[in-house]
C-alpha cells in the first residue's frame, strides 16, 4: 500500500512558490496584454469597413478554433523560422497566450458593444456629441456591465491555460512539479499539492464571478 508523505516535499517548497509566482505573473501580464488587443480588435470589428474587419475576424477564429497547446508549440518552433528571429520559451509563451486571450476578449468586447441599444448612439448624436465621445461616455460604460462576468470567467480560464507553458520548459507551477517529481519520486504528493494550489487560487475567483453576475443581473 502506498504511504503518503507530504513531509518529503519540504525541501522543494521554494521551487513550488517560484512556480506559482511565474504562473501568476504570466496570468497578469497576458491578461493585460490580451485586454489591450481585445479592446482594439473588438472596436475595429464593430466600426470598420469589411477589408479591415475580415482579417481581424480571421485572427480571432484561428486562435479560438485551434488548441492553445498547438499555438504555443507553433509560436516557439515555427514562428522564429518565419520571421528569422530567435525566441526564448518565455517570449514565445507570452506571445501565444496574449494573442489567444486577445481573440476571446475581442469577442467579449464586440458582443458587449453590440448589446448596447442603437438608440444610445442616436441620443448622443442628438445632443451634439462626437462618435468617439459617445462611445467613451455612453456606450462603453453600459457595455462593461454586460462584459464583466465574461471577463472574469475568461481570466480564470487564462490562469488555467498557463499550465501549458511547461511544455516548452517555462518554469511555471506545473513544470516545477515535474522537476520535483523527478527528484523526489513522490508524484502523488507533488501533483496533489499543485492541484490544491490551483484550487486555492481559482476558487475565490469563481465565487467573485458568481457574485458579480448576480449583482449585475439584479441591477438589470
Amino acid at each position: 500500500m502506498y504511504v503518503w508523505d507530504f513531509a518529503a516535499l519540504k525541501p522543494y517548497w521554494p521551487l513550488i512558490w517560484q512556480g506559482l509566482l511565474v504562473t501568476l505573473l504570466y496570468t497578469v501580464i497576458t491578461v493585460i496584454t490580451g485586454l489591450v488587443i481585445g479592446l482594439t480588435v473588438g472596436i475595429l470589428r464593430t466600426n470598420s469597413p469589411r477589408w479591415i474587419s475580415m482579417p481581424l475576424r480571421f485572427y480571432i477564429e484561428v486562435f479560438r478554433c485551434t488548441p492553445l497547446l498547438v499555438q504555443l508549440v507553433w509560436v516557439y518552433y515555427a514562428l522564429p523560422v518565419l520571421i528569422g528571429v530567435d525566441m526564448t520559451p518565455a517570449m514565445a509563451c507570452f506571445v501565444a497566450l496574449s494573442l489567444y486571450a486577445g481573440s476571446f476578449y475581442a469577442e467579449i468586447f464586440r458582443g458587449g458593444i453590440e448589446a448596447v441599444d442603437k438608440g444610445q448612439w442616436e441620443a448622443g448624436r442628438a445632443i451634439g456629441m462626437r462618435r468617439g465621445r459617445i462611445f467613451r461616455r455612453i456606450v462603453l460604460p453600459q457595455a462593461i456591465q454586460v462584459m464583466i462576468p465574461s471577463f472574469i470567467n475568461q481570466t480564470i480560464m487564462q490562469l488555467k491555460n498557463t499550465s501549458l507553458v511547461s511544455v516548452v520548459a517555462v518554469g511555471d507551477l506545473l513544470y516545477q512539479g515535474s522537476v520535483i517529481t523527478a527528484a523526489s519520486y513522490r508524484p502523488l504528493e507533488v501533483y496533489t499539492t499543485i492541484a490544491v494550489m490551483y484550487f486555492v487560487v481559482l476558487f475565490p475567483l469563481t465565487l467573485i464571478a458568481d457574485q458579480v453576475e448576480l449583482r449585475l443581473g439584479a441591477h438589470r
